[in-house]
């Protein structure tokens, strides 16, 4: 799993998790429109106690190794979706250790409802049971008042949520971000000569962390920001007035980028048509968002760029996954897989400080279902990311593949 602590350099995922047949962007709804919480000015302080005393486990458990994990879940929260995400990610983390023969792991699975209140109560059953390690929430909110209980014991977190404002030292996102997207699919578009770019940007939460990362990455390569604009989400009218005031600039661009998903990237190209702003040699490019049928079925998309992890490997958990729980899984599902084979490669091959800052944030990082990633200090991640072509078949081509290795990159 890991490219320097966790797994042996140069061992691959497969030979890893030993007897596996398999090695988003789906953001997670309801992540990254969450209020901006303060962030907790001291540092975080690991307790490294593995072994230490254990509770009696109240509820569902997954694995039956000496070292226990919290997984906190959605299971009553609001919405059918939380269910199953908490059902989805669940099934995963079976599979996940499954698949890693020999796992000295135990899962206590607690549900959070989906809340604060809820994720708070959560942790700390699952702390006075003996986790040394929490797994999940998925939600912002969950994810704050788990914190809340984990900073106090000095155990550590790695969730779900793509909220960077819940991320800080102790409190790790696993989840896809914005900032992985724009730097790949910028990077990328810099190395094929493209310099002038504009953007339409959804004007909410998500859209002011993809602006602030555009903005930096664009600066990085030496290009130059022609326009951008910011529209109110799902307001088709005001989107079309964006459009057109991008329009008049567009001959000046070289590379366009629209990174929310759904109908709004064909939506964009539609006005830019009917009001005859012919897009020719401009790229339009954009985030993991793209990766749904919608756009991938698109002609008028065909050729867009956009970034995402590497799908070889999730397609074969797809296929087990499918054969043991009977559905298709949605892209996320690698998340609880991936947050589970990491966990339990740490037990096997870290020591007694397996879960401390030093060894989660190591700057080789791992490698997962979706390639490699690491922690940062501030809890944010770092992905290797491929970059895709839409075909308008339903598929998207990859045109440059995921790193695999953080070598040279700070």
């Amino acid at each position: 799993m890991s490219l320097g602590t966790a797994a042996p350099r140069g061992m691959s995922f497969r030979k890893f998790v030993t007897g596996a047949a398999i090695g988003i962007s789906v953001l997670l709804s309801g992540c990254v429109n969450s209020p901006n919480y303060s962030s907790v000015n001291t540092p975080f302080q690991p307790n490294i106690n593995p072994g230490g005393q254990q509770g009696l486990v109240a509820g569902r458990v997954i694995g039956n190794g000496s070292v226990r994990i919290g997984l906190l879940l959605p299971y009553s929260g609001e919405g059918q979706s939380a269910a199953s995400v908490a059902t989805l990610f669940a099934n995963s983390a079976k599979l996940a250790l499954g698949d890693f023969q020999g796992a000295d792991v135990q899962l206590l699975v607690k549900d959070t409802g989906g809340t604060a209140e809820g994720a708070s109560m959560a942790a700390q059953q699952a702390i006075n049971e003996g986790a040394e390690l929490i797994i999940g929430p998925v939600f912002a909110t969950a994810v704050q008042g788990a914190t809340s209980v984990t900073r106090r014991a000095g155990v550590p977190i790695v969730a779900f949520s793509s909220d960077i404002n819940v991320a800080k030292s102790g409190t790790y996102l696993l989840s896809y971000l914005p900032v992985s997207d724009v730097n790949r699919i910028v990077s990328y578009a810099a190395e094929q000569e493209r310099r002038s770019f504009s953007a339409l940007l959804p004007n909410n939460a998500y859209g002011a962390v993809a602006e602030a990362a555009f903005r930096q990455a664009v600066g990085q390569t030496n290009g130059r920001i022609v326009a951008i604009e910011r529209y109110v989400p799902g307001n088709a009218e005001d989107i079309r007035a964006r459009v057109a005031n991008l329009s008049r600039s567009i001959s000046q661009v070289d590379t366009l980028f629209v990174p929310e998903g759904g109908g709004v990237p064909p939506f964009v190209v539609q006005v830019m048509t009917e009001m005859g702003a012919s897009l020719g040699e401009v790229k339009m490019i954009g985030s993991g968002q793209w990766n749904t049928p919608d756009i991938l079925q698109s002609p008028v998309m065909v050729g867009s760029w956009f970034p995402g992890p590497d799908n070889q490997s999730f397609e074969r958990l797809a296929v087990r996954y499918r054969e043991t729980y009977g559905t298709q899984p949605p892209r996320n599902a690698s998340l609880a897989y991936d947050a589970t084979i990491l966990a339990a490669g740490l037990v096997r091959s870290a020591g007694p400080d397996r879960f401390s800052d030093r060894v989660l944030t190591n700057r080789d990082g791992f490698l997962g279902i979706d390639g490699i990633f690491r922690f940062q200090q501030d809890g944010l991640n770092n992905r290797g990311l491929a970059v895709y072509a839409v075909s308008g078949k339903g598929n998207a081509e990859p045109i440059a593949p995921a790193p695999r290795s953080f070598a040279g990159q700070f």
